[in-house]
């Protein structure tokens, strides 16, 4: 007796979409690597526009070349109009005419912007050009849904020196008067535990975790705004989504592996593990 055929496999849904412009690191801890497993870690599917390539490893960062704004602007359009997004997240943009390009295509898109002003390095070298600094200022933050500066990038852009953690909701009335929604102060650089302050200055979240003494933490911060912008992706609210963000990157932090004679990654994996 002859047999039906069997149905075809039901076609899956597609998981939210997560857009990355931000730089490449070659070592794989931080930048356009790091955003891609950390949203794979998290159940979006990662997209990137690549706004810079660097020779960087464990020690740091021996090169920089940025892409020129057309290669930036035709990658974000490829993506943007074909495949859509739920949310992006922005990184190293180098220099002043790639912040403005990136500011510009920020404009027209609905979803949700989480902007990592990065401005150095783990390692202490320098990601952005200080004449970009300005547009950062009028172009870039005032896009944002969620600013996630660490105390570096903080003084550069504010001009505020947190010493403590009673500086930081001054840093943080400094940064949203750039004109992003919310503001993530994060103090992982201060003594004791790790506190960040998220506000959108009318309500504020302060979120503690333990301090971990592991040394190998390069790619943090691109990992914290990428898991928040996936969580963003899923449906979160800003809160919600900080808030997963920050247990997800302090679990990745404790796993921290060495690779090379310097800093190593966290591990995004951790869960998997």
């Amino acid at each position: 007796m002859a047999t039906s055929p069997a149905p075809p496999p039901t076609r899956p849904m597609a998981p939210p979409r997560v857009l990355t412009v931000a730089g490449s690191d070659s070592g794989g801890g931080a930048g356009i690597q790091a955003d891609l497993k950390a949203m794979l870690a998290l159940g979006v599917h990662g997209m990137s526009v690549i706004t810079a390539v660097t020779a960087q490893n464990s020690l740091g960062v021996s090169g920089a070349w940025e892409l020129p704004a057309e290669a930036v602007r035709a990658q974000f359009r490829s993506v943007v109009d074909d495949i859509g997004v739920q949310a992006v997240k922005t990184g190293m943009l180098a220099t002043a005419e790639l912040v403005e390009t990136v500011a510009g295509l920020l404009a027209d898109v609905s979803a949700p912007v989480v902007v990592d002003p990065v401005g150095v390095s783990k390692h202490g070298d320098a990601l952005l050009a200080a004449e970009a600094l300005g547009s950062v200022r009028t172009r870039l933050l005032p896009v944002a849904t969620v600013a996630t500066p660490n105390l570096d990038e903080v003084a550069q852009l504010t001009g505020v020196t947190v010493a403590g953690e009673g500086d930081l909701r001054r840093a943080a009335g400094a940064v949203l008067e750039f004109g992003p929604r919310w503001a993530l102060i994060k103090g992982g650089h201060l003594d004791g535990d790790a506190v960040d302050l998220l506000t959108d200055g009318t309500e504020e979240h302060w979120l503690r975790a333990p301090r971990h003494d592991n040394r190998h933490t390069h790619g943090t911060g691109c990992t914290l705004a990428s898991a928040i912008a996936s969580h963003l992706a899923l449906g979160a609210g800003v809160p919600e989504a900080v808030a997963a963000a920050k247990e997800y990157v302090t679990g990745a932090i404790a796993a921290g592996f060495p690779l090379g004679r310097g800093i190593g990654p966290v591990d995004h994996g951790w869960r998997w593990r």
